[in-house]
């Protein structure tokens, strides 16, 4: 008798999310799927604009107001998508969180410390005031936060920046979720703090046992962090591999690109960094065919009227490009 297959910790299949403009709608994500597994962690990487952090608003229930959805997004089996904003209340926060880019706007400047990160605990633990408060120092500990028991009366402003991203994380740990999305957490941290707060997020996720959904720019991060990587251009996966795969054989031209853009420490000085061509163009613009047509070097007649699909050319390594074998 074979064992069952498990169920993922996160299934995201065919997504498509459409907002409002001033332009008319548009679809900003376009039949994106994935899935994550407990204890692994997923690096989302692209350009500005290629619909990483609308995956993450989508995934946690925060999109802009008017927004259409439709396709699946499961956490532990249960569907997400179409329940009422009382039911996203229960799981957000509780099952799964998020640590945003920029922790000075995503605090609340006018609530202590204490208060924000004793709040989901009241709210879903239904801890009393001072059982919360002991909580959050507990929290605050584990994070390795300086001075933690002095902090529990701050404000967001009278801490350094990578202080105020050790407090989110705690916020977003606070009732133990089985989710983790962390998108861009190091953005606004010198390069020892960036090393910190990563070192403090893959140890929690081990220890804890999470699913994590990385989201960032940052190849060399992506390397040493994630197990899984997936690579986003216009709304859409376009290569999808672990992370060894990815690195030694990347195959989409939009990834060929990204990695050619990358410096390297043994260049003799004065070597000129490779670029991608134009910029990514606006989800109005979008081509009916692939995405990346316009600035692909290696673009055919077909690939402006024909959109692709997302093939497997070896086990566990998907591309959306009928022409990656094209050197």
């Amino acid at each position: 008798m074979t064992n069952p297959t498990p169920i993922p910790l996160l299934q995201v299949q065919d997504l498509r999310v459409q907002l409002p403009t001033a332009r008319g709608p548009v679809l900003a994500l376009r039949g994106l799927s994935f899935a994550l597994a407990p204890g692994q962690t997923l690096g989302v990487i692209g350009e500005s604009g290629c619909g990483k952090s609308l995956t993450a608003l989508a995934i946690m229930g925060l999109l802009p107001e008017r927004s259409q959805v439709s396709g699946s997004i499961r956490l532990n089996g249960h569907e997400l998508l179409g329940q009422d904003e009382a039911a996203w209340c229960r799981v957000r926060g509780a099952r799964m969180a998020m640590v945003f880019q920029e922790p000075m706007t995503a605090l609340n400047p006018l609530h202590t410390i204490a208060h924000q990160i004793a709040e989901p605990l009241r709210m879903h633990q239904g801890l009393d005031a001072a059982a919360a408060r002991r909580r959050a120092l507990t929290l605050l500990e584990r994070v390795q936060l300086p001075r933690a028991r002095e902090r529990l009366d701050a404000y967001p402003h009278q801490l350094s920046g990578g202080q105020r991203q050790r407090v989110m994380i705690a916020m977003a740990l606070a009732c133990g979720p089985d989710l983790l999305i962390a998108d861009e957490p190091t953005t606004a941290l010198d390069v020892t703090v960036q090393k910190e707060v990563l070192d403090l997020m893959s140890q929690l996720v081990r220890e804890d046992g999470m699913g994590m959904l990385l989201i960032s720019h940052d190849l060399g991060l992506m390397r040493e962090r994630v197990q899984q990587v997936m690579v986003m251009y216009g709304g859409q996966c376009v290569e999808h591999a672990d992370t060894e795969t990815l690195f030694a054989h990347p195959a989409h031209p939009y990834t060929r690109g990204l990695f050619a853009a990358r410096p390297r420490l043994d260049w003799p000085r004065g070597t000129r960094l490779s670029t991608i061509a134009g910029q990514v163009p606006e989800l109005h613009d979008l081509p009916a065919g692939c995405a990346f047509a316009g600035r692909c070097p290696q673009a055919q007649a077909d690939c402006a009227v024909q959109a692709p699909s997302l093939d497997t050319i070896a086990p566990a390594h998907q591309v959306r490009c009928p022409h990656w074998s094209v050197a």
